[in-house]
């Protein structure tokens, strides 16, 4: 199992970013997480296959219709890996 965390910049906030990643986990077959930062970022953790992870890491650079993405940065992930998906 493989798990990544990633923190997306841009208008990602209000656009509907966290319910579409949340689909898109789902669809994927990850657990995870994807929450707002006070910072105006999103956090994004994604726990399952690699080449599954590596899926959600390329949908993020889109993210949905109204969402504007400057950046995706990521970093390994070491803790318990979570069971579902959830956003807040």
């Amino acid at each position: 199992m493989t798990c990544r965390k990633f923190f997306v910049r841009g208008r990602v906030q209000g656009v509907w970013y966290r319910a579409s990643t949340r689909q898109q986990a789902e669809r994927l077959g990850l657990a995870g997480h994807a929450l707002n930062l006070p910072d105006g970022r999103v956090e994004v953790l994604a726990c399952g296959d690699a080449a599954s992870v590596n899926a959600l890491e390329t949908w993020l650079w889109q993210g949905p219709e109204l969402a504007s993405v400057e950046d995706v940065r990521s970093e390994p992930f070491s803790g318990v890996p979570p069971s579902g998906f959830r956003t807040g």
